[in-house]
């Protein structure tokens, strides 16, 4: 039981930030010091907006780096402010100064918000101590933070790992069961496909996720992570088999007719999908795996497929079923994959103020973007005569995500989480509790939202309203004079980053689209190169593949943000959808070509090579539909070929068939979509840009 509780994700991490924020306070408390212990716990909060409790090869370093940024930001807008620089200007450059960080890495990046929150909270200290002592504040704060992160894993070592691998292998048990349960009802792409998209996504996102893990904690030279590694290459090769679709629907509904198909099927699946579950649990709670067996289920199907011979449907999911079982029972890979090392681009600081100095680096327009927000914000409060704006400030910094969904989102939880905390701070303030009393509420409170804020940000919010003012009557024994103004300061905030969400260089999803699709195809054009070419490298193929899925999913994730967006095209969305529909087809296609590559199920060489010729024809046509807007002549002199290939059709050439019949679909489909297009700003770009 203990080890549910204690290995749990939410319950591991609620107590590892409760912990890090509520020690210093109570012993700030027992040393007579408590104002001292609640200004030392504000610094964690820059240090999780940086990512610095992230598990690194090099944690010290970027330790290092975000201390020293936040007490230069610290120290800057004291001095600034005590030279008489007006406030907005000095956000305004403070903002472009540290968005170069985005050009070095997405880790990087990070330390470009979490600074301006350091600066933003020196705003709620500056006259009240020292100009010295809130950079000193935020160095040794960082100490302490990084100190007791680097003992806490050095304690729960492989912990981060563990949670990824496990969420991983619910993911893939959902998305089996998801997949083969509703056999018969998966018929209509448009209404079965989505759902299973969702999970396909999130599966290929979580082992990118584990990917960079690997990569940054150096875990596939590390003895301890063997046993981790060794389950991430099973997950690679269950995520292969689980993938692969057959897409013969009339097939199925003949074989389901002809017998008790569906019946089995959904038992192998089930049987899969529940083993995985356990699996993640072993996973995460540090058990080793039981016996398993599935031989009863395997032997039902092998009779259906050898009973109907001429129905490709039982072959199939013998065929990968047993894979499957395979793997699951041995708990070793079907194939030992080099894991070449993820792929992160980082760049030194010369190079990358170099390409932040360009107009289109996203970078630049992140940074400028929360440049105007903080420098508007703070010049409005100037204008209503607010002697430290900190908290509406705070609020731009904490709700502006990318993407217009996502703050959306965030705004709408904020507003509500503050709204609803002042009031219950406002009610408990009259009962003038002791501080020994309010300390501990304040302790299990902290405890609560953080189990909370990972799934529930609404509702941790609740939690931490009340205790930042709780905070602010410790400190100043005026918290009760902070709630009106805190609630208008919000509500500003809120609104001015939905404004600059909207209006300030957005990165409109749906305008994105056209530009991922032709990097999926592109994508694509590769991985039939080397399925197709005179060498099949399987370390290679590997990566490639996975490169194919993490390109449609960009594309998948694309759409999904796109049909949340306002005042866009329904009709071009739609067709969109179609077309992305398709983009999975193929994704599913290179999948299992991938497998029978690796078993060596080729074709001859020049027969492979002419099918390369067509495929590559067909994504060039489907990449011009896409790069050019002009009309289409019909006949063009990159048409694919008629089938010259006479005689029995071998599985691999089936795949490439379907995948020729999918591009042509999306190049008719392209050819009706981009007519339909928003007739607005960039979408009226004739000719594609590349994305820098």
């Amino acid at each position: 039981m203990w080890r549910r509780i204690i290995y749990h994700p939410e319950v591991n991490y609620a107590l590892r930030q409760t912990l890090v924020l509520c020690l210093p306070v109570a012993i700030g408390w027992m040393l007579g010091h408590l104002q001292n212990g609640l200004l030392f716990s504000l610094v964690p909060a820059c240090c999780n907006n940086a990512g610095l409790d992230t598990p690194h090869k090099r944690f010290f370093k970027r330790l290092i780096v975000g201390g020293c940024l936040f007490a230069f930001s610290s120290f800057l807008i004291q001095y600034a402010g005590a030279e008489g620089v007006p406030l907005p200007l000095i956000l305004l450059v403070m903002a472009l100064l540290l968005g170069v960080t985005g050009e070095i890495s997405p880790l990087h990046a990070r330390l470009l918000p979490a600074s301006l929150i350091a600066a933003i909270f020196t705003l709620s200290l500056a006259g009240r101590m020292p100009m010295w002592q809130p950079p000193l504040l935020y160095i040794l704060g960082t100490v302490w933070y990084g100190a007791f992160n680097w003992f806490w894993f050095r304690l729960w070592k492989e912990q981060p790992m563990r949670e990824t691998l496990s969420l991983l292998y619910r993911e893939l048990a959902d998305y089996c069961e998801a997949k083969y349960s509703l056999l018969t009802r998966l018929t209509d792409p448009q209404t079965a496909l989505p759902p299973l998209l969702a999970r396909q996504q999130k599966a290929v996102d979580l082992i990118n996720t584990c990917y960079q893990q690997m990569h940054m904690l150096s875990a596939s030279r590390d003895s301890h992570y063997q046993r981790l590694t060794r389950a991430f290459q099973v997950a690679l090769d269950l995520q292969e088999h689980i993938a692969v679709s057959l897409h013969q629907p009339e097939e199925v509904q003949k074989l389901v007719e002809q017998s008790h198909a569906e019946a089995v099927i959904r038992w192998n699946a089930q049987t899969i999908a529940a083993r995985l579950r356990v699996l993640a649990d072993d996973i995460l709670y540090h058990r080793f795996p039981e016996r398993f067996t599935m031989e009863k289920q395997l032997q039902a199907l092998e009779k259906i497929s050898r009973q109907h011979p001429d129905n490709p449907v039982g072959h199939f999911c013998y065929y990968h079923f047993s894979r499957i079982a395979r793997v699951l029972r041995t708990q070793r890979p079907l194939y030992r994959r080099d894991l070449m090392a993820d792929r992160q681009r980082r760049l030194p600081l010369l190079p990358a103020l170099k390409n932040y100095l360009s107009l289109k680096s996203s970078a630049l327009r992140t940074a400028a973007r929360y440049a105007v927000m903080l420098a508007f914000a703070s010049s409005l409060a100037l204008f209503f005569n607010l002697p430290k704006p900190y908290w509406v400030l705070m609020t731009v910094m904490f709700v502006s995500l990318n993407g217009y969904s996502a703050t959306r989102v965030r705004i709408q939880h904020r507003a509500l989480g503050t709204l609803a905390g002042l009031a219950i701070a406002a009610v408990t303030l009259g009962l003038h509790a002791p501080e020994s009393w309010i300390l501990l509420v304040m302790l299990l409170i902290t405890l609560v939202s953080y189990l909370f804020i990972r799934k529930f940000y609404g509702w941790a919010t609740v939690g931490f309203t009340v205790t930042a003012v709780y905070t602010l009557q410790l400190l100043s024994l005026n918290g009760a004079q902070f709630l009106l103004p805190r609630l208008m300061d919000t509500i500003m905030g809120c609104l001015i980053a939905f404004g600059g969400m909207i209006w300030l260089w957005p990165q409109w999803q749906s305008g994105l689209m056209r530009q991922n699709a032709h990097d999926a195809l592109e994508a694509y054009q590769e991985a039939l190169q080397l399925l197709l070419g005179n060498e099949q490298d399987a370390v290679k193929l590997a990566y490639q593949r996975m490169r194919v899925n993490q390109a449609h999913n960009a594309l998948f994730n694309s759409l999904h943000q796109a049909m949340q967006e306002p005042a866009f095209n329904s009709r071009y969305l739609a067709d969109m959808q179609l077309w992305v529909t398709h983009s999975q087809f193929i994704v599913e296609h290179i999948n299992a070509m991938t497998i029978l590559a690796r078993e060596h199920t080729m074709l001859t060489p020049s027969l492979a090579e002419r099918y390369l010729q067509s495929c590559e024809i067909a994504l060039q046509r489907c990449q011009q539909r896409l790069e050019y807007d002009g009309p289409d002549s019909g006949s063009n002199v990159l048409d694919a070929p008629e089938d010259f290939h006479q005689g029995p059709v071998t599985i691999l050439e089936r795949h490439i068939k379907r995948i020729l019949g999918h591009l042509s679909v999306m190049h008719t489909i392209s050819s009706l979509t981009w007519s339909q297009r928003p007739q607005h700003g960039q979408w009226l770009s004739r000719k594609l840009r590349k994305s820098q």
